[in-house]
């Protein structure tokens, strides 16, 4: 067995105290994921934690990208046959965590998803590289397969069959836009007093603000 309990650190580099923060938890959020990029926190600072409840029964976490961000909610892209479009699909109710350890931050939301317009995925597939666009079409997301090969062969069919033409979205991908109703925004601070601040969606319009223990 592998005794990790002297794995520690001191954190102290910030701090969130309740005179310094905005009603609106998106204001917060679009403050810290710019702090965190102007600090290099990492080479993909829009990479979130999507946990959804499977089609059988358990929690599942994943790593993706998040697209945009604005006042309506957080928008991820992938397949909606994949076992998370599926599993969100059938039970809309997630939640998107960001970790960004360099400035000891982190962020949960709790929302609900939902398919973004036609025209919002359109427009950000045909945004994409030619080769991400065609993996988009040619992976069967999530469903068991032979080999490598397969893949790799059907990119090449597929690669002849769209040469020297726009490539257009499949029906099966696009975006969700998560609404969220809960936003945490959690520091760390030392001793382990970290801050964390609650935001609750209050009649679809108002936020209760509230402090929690750590």
């Amino acid at each position: 067995m592998e005794d990790l309990s002297n794995y520690r650190k001191s954190y102290d580099k910030s701090a969130l105290l309740e005179d310094q923060i905005p009603e609106d938890p998106i204001n917060l959020f679009h403050k810290w994921f710019y702090e965190a990029e102007d600090l290099n926190e990492a080479d993909e600072v829009n990479a979130m934690t999507v946990a959804t409840i499977g089609l059988d029964g358990f929690p599942k976490s994943r790593v993706v990208l998040l697209k945009k961000f604005n006042e309506e909610g957080f928008i991820f892209y992938t397949n909606y046959n994949s076992e998370k479009g599926k599993a969100i699909i059938e039970n809309p109710n997630v939640c998107l965590s960001f970790f960004w350890p360099t400035v000891e931050r982190q962020i949960i939301i709790k929302g609900r998803a939902e398919q973004t317009t036609a025209t919002i995925s359109d427009n950000y597939f045909a945004s994409r590289p030619d080769g991400s666009k065609l993996g988009a079409i040619v992976s069967p997301q999530s469903e068991v397969i032979l080999n490598r090969e397969f893949l790799e062969n059907s990119l090449i069919e597929l690669e002849k069959e769209w040469e020297g033409k726009e490539i257009e979205r499949p029906n099966h991908w696009g975006g969700f836009l998560v609404r969220p109703v809960e936003v945490e925004f959690w520091q760390g601070r030392p001793n382990r007093l970290h801050d964390r601040i609650r935001y609750q969606l209050q009649n679809d319009f108002d936020w209760k603000i509230d402090r929690l223990a750590p």
